[in-house]
């Protein structure tokens, strides 16, 4: 995935982040990404040229962590399609950025709501986490197919995939965080 190129607002919000001292940076990283080895790893590694540069480090520092670390960021999300549960436990902290990435979430019918909270229920029996999926784009149909296929994965197959899927996620919002 390519990055955007950065505005001139975006290159000072890169030089904030830069700059910040150390726990700080892994807080405001921690929004990305919820694992804090990740975010810890990444605020060593600054500073950062740009939000390419960014972008690639933190895929590196993923990919190298190991499979709790990878939880530990799972257990960061709200459920796909539990937008209540979502508003409330996100509110303040990154969550209007969860809650704009289950915008396709918003408005679906009640049925269609009932059908994912099953199937989240499903996928947390069958795997031991919640199902990760980049929802950014997507309608609740959309999610609720794409549930129910991974469903069908062995369950290292399944973790690997939700660990594209949240490499996905923490790209998407390292530009979000460098927004202003």
């Amino acid at each position: 995935m390519d990055a955007a190129p950065m505005d001139a607002s975006s290159e000072q919000r890169l030089t904030w982040l830069n700059a910040l001292p150390a726990a700080r940076a892994v807080a405001e990283l921690l929004r990305c990404c919820g694992a804090r080895r990740w975010a810890e790893a990444m605020a060593a590694r600054r500073p950062f040229a740009s939000l390419q540069a960014l972008q690639q480090a933190a895929s590196e520092v993923w990919w190298a962590l190991e499979r709790a670390d990878w939880l530990e960021a799972f257990a960061a999300h709200p459920r796909i399609g539990d937008l209540q549960r979502l508003r409330e436990r996100f509110a303040g902290r990154g969550g209007s950025w969860s809650e704009g990435e289950q915008a396709g979430v918003q408005g679906a019918p009640e049925a269609l709501l009932q059908e994912l909270m099953a199937g989240n229920r499903e996928y947390e029996r069958r795997f031991g986490h919640i199902f990760i999926v980049c929802a950014s784009g997507r309608t609740a149909a959309e999610l609720l197919q794409a549930l129910r296929a991974r469903l069908a994965n062995d369950p290292e197959t399944e973790l690997r995939l939700a660990a594209a899927e949240q490499d996905r996620i923490t790209r998407l919002r390292l530009e979000k965080l460098l927004q202003p």
